[in-house]
């Protein structure tokens, strides 16, 4: 098969695999080396100053041991195959960079004949590209769940990102969905990238010239809606995963019905929006200093898609606000919807210099719209005269004054069909994942 139509259906059945984001990785260029990658990113992403970078998206191979029932390489599953040798992927990537097509390479694979044969194939390929060709940019490589531990470690000292995807979030949603796979050849590898990444960063504090190993840090990602699994039990999973692993990113991904089996859920499209409330809730517990058990409880095991997760939070615990912004501490205005981390820290820093009122909340970066509701300015207050948790609803998610919605961008997602209505720092609130 000519490498041109192998490029045209592995391409294709790498976009399921979700993990687009900065890098994280900063490597220094040695003479004779070509490429680089910096901390703004890689993989078709946003850069801290706007930019689209891209990457290499591929898988090595689709031919596939597993049948396992939502993907669309299983091994029953009749589409049309193909696989690289380390070679061509390596011809490629530095082609598709001299080209300035690319700044890196994101590789997977589905499990060629044994995990231990493909594992083995990956971390050929990636040595060739640093070894042989000298290529010094970004690699984003997966690890194969049950491959021999050497092997993941010979592949992580060439890779600066790898990742192994858990996929499935409960046990029961594998022996349903996947019973050729096991929870503890998924956590195996998980375990020892975390170790091993620890151990390099020691290694650096001691060694100068110590060699890295995926110097980017590990992600997984888990498919949202194949089971029947709650928002509540996969955003504990990612909460476990951050504190036990140290991941940089669990990344969610709507289930895309590529099949009819009876153990699959009826869908007839992916719950791409339950998907969003999911990446919200990660980022609260990321970066707002928020749990799990805040965002959701055993009474209310799944997110309101209607509104997201901070509102929703503001709401169910309505006793808390209004919050006064010239004395609330920096956790608890972050607590406030509308009030991002930058904005937080604007508010500690600026309040120092005097009293704020709203105008000067405008400027600091705090979208109004949604915090007037929830905060006062000098005792005063610009929100609904009561603080009724379903007045308040009906006013964010009806959408009351229209004209406003319109001028404002109420309540404006990443699937609005009308962004350009969005004001600048809406914009930026929505790349950076702040609200």
């Amino acid at each position: 098969m000519e490498i041109l139509n192998k490029l045209k259906i592995l391409s294709d059945a790498a976009k399921y695999d979700v993990s687009c984001s900065s890098s994280g990785s900063n490597r220094s260029g040695r003479k004779g080396d070509i490429g680089s990658t910096s901390q703004s990113g890689i993989c078709h992403s946003w850069a801290d100053d706007g930019r689209c970078i891209s990457l290499l998206k591929i898988l090595f191979t689709n031919y596939c041991i597993y049948d396992c029932v939502y993907c669309v390489n299983r091994a029953s599953n009749h589409i049309p195959r193909a696989a690289f040798t380390p070679d061509e992927v390596a011809d490629l990537t530095i082609n598709f960079y001299k080209r300035n097509y690319i700044e890196g390479l994101f590789l997977s694979s589905a499990v060629y004949k044994n995990p231990n044969y493909t594992m083995e194939l990956l971390t050929d390929t990636v040595k060739k590209l640093r070894e042989v060709h000298r290529f010094n940019g970004y690699i984003h490589l997966k690890a194969i769940p049950g491959a021999d531990k050497t092997l993941i470690e010979k592949a992580g000292m060439y890779a600066d990102r790898m990742s192994v995807n858990i996929e499935l979030p409960s046990d029961q949603g594998l022996k349903l969905l996947a019973p050729q796979k096991n929870k503890e050849a998924i956590i195996r590898p998980m375990n020892y990238i975390n170790s091993r990444i620890h151990q390099s960063i020691e290694e650096k504090q001691k060694f100068r010239h110590s060699q890295s190993f995926v110097p980017a840090g590990q992600t997984t990602q888990l498919i949202v809606g194949a089971t029947k699994d709650s928002d509540l039990k996969i955003l504990r999973l990612s909460e476990a995963l951050y504190k036990g692993f140290n991941l940089k990113r669990v990344y969610y991904s709507a289930f895309v019905p590529v099949s009819t089996h009876p153990n699959l859920p009826p869908l007839s499209s992916p719950p791409l929006v339950r998907e969003n409330r999911l990446y919200q809730a990660d980022w609260l517990l990321r970066f707002y200093g928020y749990n799990a058990a805040e965002i959701l409880n055993d009474e209310k095991p799944d997110f309101d898609l209607d509104l997201d997760p901070k509102c929703d939070y503001a709401l169910r615990n309505i006793d808390m606000f209004p919050v006064e912004v010239n004395k609330a501490d920096y956790y608890l205005l972050l607590r406030v919807p509308g009030i991002g981390v930058k904005s937080a820290r604007r508010i500690i820093s600026a309040r120092k210099f005097g009293k704020l009122d709203f105008e000067h909340l405008k400027k600091l970066g705090v979208v109004i719209k949604r915090a007037r509701y929830f905060i006062t300015c000098d005792g005063k207050h610009y929100g609904i005269k009561s603080m009724d948790a379903s007045a308040i609803r009906n006013s964010l998610v009806l959408n009351v004054d229209k004209k406003y919605a319109i001028e404002s961008g109420e309540q404006i997602s990443i699937f609005s069909l009308y962004p350009q209505l969005l004001p600048a720092n809406e914009v930026i609130s929505t790349i950076t994942g702040e609200f």
